[in-house]
Parts: C-alpha cells; sequence; structure tokens
C-alpha cells in the first residue's frame, strides 16, 4: 500500500477554502464531502484524500466528460501547489464518474491490446491526462505480446501500444484538431493510427469494433 503523504488534517481546510469561494461566485449549486480515501483494492488510482461531490448542478459537473470536475481538481492540485507525480492523491468525484471511467479506460486498453496482436500494427489513444494515461498502462502490464508507452507534448500527449518487438515511432502522431458538430459542439474525432481506421478510443464512448454505448 501507498504511503498516505496527504490528509483530511493537512490539506482539508485548504481545499474546502478554495471550492466554497470558487462554487458560490461561480453560482454553482453543490455540496462536497472532503475525506480520507480508504485502501483501493487494486492500484489503478490510490488517492490520499477524495471529494465526493452531490447537489443540483452535479450535471453539470460531469457534462462533456466530466470538464467542469477535472477542472476543479486540477485547480485545486495548483491552489496546493502539489507536484505533478502527486496528482493521483487527490481525487474529486461525483456519482461514481472515476469507477466507471476506470472500467471504461480497462476495456478499452484490452480491445486496444487484441487488436494490435491481431494486426500487427500500433495503437494510438486519443490525448488523455496522465491519471488516465496511467490506467491504460496499468493495465496492459501483463501482457507480454504488447507494450504502451506515452508521447506526445502537454495536452496532447497519448498512450501508443505497440508490439512488444516494434521500435517506438520517431515522432508520435498529431492530435486531431477540435471540430464542431451538427449541435454546435465540440466533436471528439481520434487520430489516425495505422491508415486503416476503427480502433477503440479511450476518449470515446464508442467500444472498439462495438456500437456506442449509451451516455453515463
Amino acid at each position: 500500500m501507498t504511503e498516505r503523504k496527504y490528509s483530511v488534517a493537512t490539506v482539508g481546510l485548504r481545499i474546502d477554502g478554495f471550492l466554497d469561494a470558487t462554487l458560490q461566485n461561480a453560482g454553482i449549486n453543490l455540496k462536497y464531502d472532503i475525506q480520507d480515501a480508504a485502501p483501493a483494492e487494486d492500484d489503478f488510482e490510490t488517492p490520499d484524500v477524495h471529494v465526493k461531490f452531490t447537489g443540483p448542478d452535479v450535471d453539470l459537473l460531469l457534462s462533456n466528460r466530466a470538464e467542469l470536475l477535472l477542472a476543479l481538481e486540477h485547480l485545486t492540485m495548483e491552489v496546493l501547489h502539489m507536484p505533478s507525480e502527486d496528482h493521483s492523491r487527490i481525487s474529486f468525484d461525483a456519482n461514481d464518474y472515476r469507477l466507471l471511467r476506470i472500467e471504461e479506460l480497462r476495456m478499452s486498453a484490452a480491445a486496444a491490446a487484441d487488436r494490435v496482436k491481431r494486426t500487427g500494427s500500433y495503437f494510438c489513444f486519443n490525448p488523455m491526462n496522465s491519471r488516465e494515461r496511467r490506467v491504460i498502462h496499468l493495465a496492459l502490464r501483463n501482457e507480454a505480446a504488447v507494450r504502451s508507452e506515452s508521447a506526445g507534448m502537454g495536452p496532447g500527449r497519448m498512450v501508443i501500444v505497440y508490439p512488444a518487438g516494434m521500435p517506438s515511432l520517431a515522432e508520435p502522431p498529431r492530435p486531431p484538431e477540435p471540430r464542431r458538430d451538427d449541435r454546435g459542439g465540440s466533436g471528439d474525432r481520434g487520430p489516425r493510427r495505422d491508415g486503416r481506421g476503427g480502433p477503440p478510443r479511450g476518449g470515446d464512448r464508442r467500444g472498439p469494433g462495438g456500437p456506442p454505448r449509451g451516455r453515463r
């Protein structure tokens, strides 16, 4: 078990002060509970402190792939001056979004590994944050026939899954440009992988080779 570095006793008041002021100023109707996290059954996420949100505006918090939830989490870490290697130690959640997202990433990782083994070609996930990349890497750690590595810079950093004996790309594929869909929202188009298209995307609700899944 990872040694606890943060706790409610050491950072709870600072988290509370930042969230209370931010939510009030933004007019967002939410409640939150700051707790010392219980030991995890696996090591996909092992936070020290867990912040759980409830209230009328939870749907706003979780819209667009929990964009606001993740933004609040990131800003809180900046307020706490947490180094990047500690970002997995604070976890914000609502309606079990984290649990569902981890399971989705694990399924996408397994499907990507199957595709790489079947085709002999590499596979690129859409860009994702360091915590989600970590889940992909951990999900593939026991796959002897494939290997995974992170590539790219900043918000374009992604996971690439290779056949075990394939050398790394000299330069990672460029992330897709955001596009506007017919409803005026921002679309999510994955990067080209091996010129044939169609593999699973960690940043998409569409399962590998399967129909779109319903919204959570």
